[in-house]
């Protein structure tokens, strides 16, 4: 199950039953499960402070995933800065919702074991992005 949160922000995601759904297909399509998946949008500073916190990262970012995976369960926290993906929209020149949705799935992408510190691994993660994104619009 997905649920999503604000934290520290006021953000009406209204997408949540069509995310749902699509994160499903998503998980199905890499032989997974979907389990318990928490989205939390926040802010810049939220973000910057978890990401202290937690990781000892002193910077901005725009998700921070967290794994709780149990087998081939998809089990996690995606912390979603709003601000940063705002700025994302505008800098690549795209809509914010498609942003939004490039964020999450990027998320769940790294709860099923994609990674992205290597530019062959960056490469194949925006792939799989850009063939889920596709899928969306199937929902």
């Amino acid at each position: 199950m997905v649920n999503y949160f604000t934290e520290g922000i006021k953000f009406a995601f209204k997408e949540k039953r069509r995310t749902s759904k699509w994160l499903r297909i998503v998980a199905e399509s890499e032989i997974r499960q979907l389990g318990d998946i928490s989205v939390i949008f926040c802010s810049d500073p939220y973000i910057l402070d978890v990401n202290l916190k937690y990781l000892g990262h002193d910077y901005y970012t725009d998700i921070i995933t967290f794994d709780y995976c149990e087998g081939d369960k998809l089990n996690g926290d995606l912390f979603i800065s709003i601000d940063s993906v705002r700025e994302n929209a505008i800098h690549y020149k795209t809509e914010f919702a498609d942003e939004l949705n490039r964020v999450i799935v990027h998320g769940v992408l790294h709860l099923i074991g994609y990674d992205d510190h290597t530019a062959e691994e960056k490469k194949e993660m925006r792939s799989k992005e850009n063939y889920y994104l596709s899928l969306r619009e199937l929902v």
